[in-house]
């Protein structure tokens, strides 16, 4: 599948430890964004967050066949490290994505970055659950804020962000 426009692309970030508190904003802003034209979204497919938003998109394309879900996953045998029950979850986003795009054969120092690279590069919104934590998600959320990407953070302990600073030219 190739990007038809950076425009048609939401990408989403967010904690491992997510509970599934924020399921229905997340329903509700997939049916926003779907509205305003976005049809493509992707999916890190780490535990948590990823998991959970890329099973709410393919509920969303049950119900409108112009969705689409890509995997994007950092490395083969990524979920290898995964409880059962998000194994289980994994395969079947896996089996039910439209598009899997696999960015390295192994594991390797930096591989996530890559993969975080990759969503904010290709989307032009980014979805995340963020609650100010250092780590991947930070890094995401920040990546996105410095390129312009709109940014969604669903969380309700959500982090404040400094202003962008204006730039004269």
């Amino acid at each position: 599948m190739m990007f038809e426009s950076m425009d048609d692309c939401v990408a989403f970030t967010g904690h491992r430890s997510y509970d599934g508190a924020g399921d229905a904003e997340l329903a509700a802003m997939l049916v926003r964004l779907r509205a305003a034209g976005r049809s493509l979204f992707l999916s890190g497919m780490a535990m948590g967050f990823d998991l959970a938003a890329a099973e709410a998109v393919l509920r969303l394309r049950a119900r409108d066949g112009g969705v689409r879900l890509m995997a994007v996953v950092p490395f083969v045998g990524q979920e290898r490290a995964f409880p059962t029950a998000d194994r289980r979850r994994y395969d079947r986003v896996l089996e039910a994505a439209d598009e899997v795009r696999l960015l390295a054969p192994g594991y390797y120092k930096g591989c996530y970055a890559v993969r975080n690279n990759f969503l904010v590069d290709h989307a032009a919104e980014v979805v995340a659950w963020y609650d100010g934590r250092p780590g991947g998600t930070r890094y995401t959320v920040e990546r996105a804020l410095r390129l312009g990407r709109r940014l969604h953070n669903l969380c309700p302990s959500e982090p404040t962000f400094p202003a962008p600073e204006p730039t004269l030219f």
